[in-house]
């Protein structure tokens, strides 16, 4: 949802309750109307958040798997990795590749059409924390595909039913897909948090008399609904936002 529930009940339970109207009915009424009517944009936003990283998962499996099917081996091992029975095989930069490529369309997507921060922030400031919470997850995800793909991982998907005769039974293929499924909640809770900060807080405010003339410009470009993407990512003040 775009804000969570649990933050929006209490408060208004205790501002019905304080009102004289605490029966399930009306509280159910004013939840409604705030979730449904005063911020009912945010719906959009989060339909438009979701479309993005649909169409990155598409993308992510779309390069894998066009590199999978184009390699003479996607098992062969590129570096043995010493003392282990572990080795970084080509799949692995499958993997990272097709990442890479999937990370840059979301953040571009997101940046230029779900929060429309691209006038609020420079690209390269955006993109740092977005890349680095992509990477770190990316780390992650490849333990998980190792999981599914070593031959002696207890996870190790069946070679027997995904024996790669079509591209629908690669085994790489269904490995990348789960990974992707395990690692999509870090990726999100890491871009809420950090990512896109300036959609949270708008434009940044003045600390002083030269900071004051070059924020206002800022404030200027704002377009109106970022006050809405705000509320969808968790920040801004006042009423629009439950804290």
């Amino acid at each position: 949802m775009p804000f969570s529930f649990l933050r929006v009940w209490p408060v208004f339970a205790g501002r019905a309750v304080r009102g004289g109207s605490g029966s399930p009915g009306k509280i159910a009424e004013r939840l409604s109307h705030y979730l449904f009517v005063r911020h009912r944009d945010n719906w959009g936003l989060l339909a438009r958040f979701c479309l993005v990283g649909a169409s990155g998962v598409i993308v992510n499996l779309a390069v894998f798997g066009l590199l999978v099917r184009t390699a003479t081996d996607a098992q062969g091992v590129v570096i043995p990795i010493p003392g282990t029975e572990f080795n970084v095989r080509w799949y692995h930069g499958f993997s990272t590749v097709a990442f890479l490529v999937a990370n840059l369309w979301n953040f571009q997507l997101n940046r230029t059409w779900t929060f429309r921060s691209a006038g609020l922030s420079p690209w390269l400031r955006e993109y740092g924390p977005f890349l680095t919470v992509g990477l770190t997850a990316q780390a992650l995800g490849l333990l998980v595909l190792t999981s599914l793909l070593h031959p002696n991982s207890p996870a190790s998907l069946p070679a027997g039913l995904l024996d790669g005769s079509s591209i629908g039974r690669s085994r790489e293929l269904w490995a990348q897909a789960l990974t992707i499924g395990v690692i999509t909640p870090v990726s999100f809770i890491g871009n809420k948090l950090w990512s896109f900060r300036v959609v949270r807080h708008g434009p940044r405010r003045a600390r002083g008399p030269f900071d004051a003339a070059e924020a206002a410009p800022d404030a200027a470009r704002a377009p109106a609904g970022q006050r809405k993407a705000a509320a969808f990512s968790g920040g801004g003040h006042g009423d629009e936002v439950i804290e």
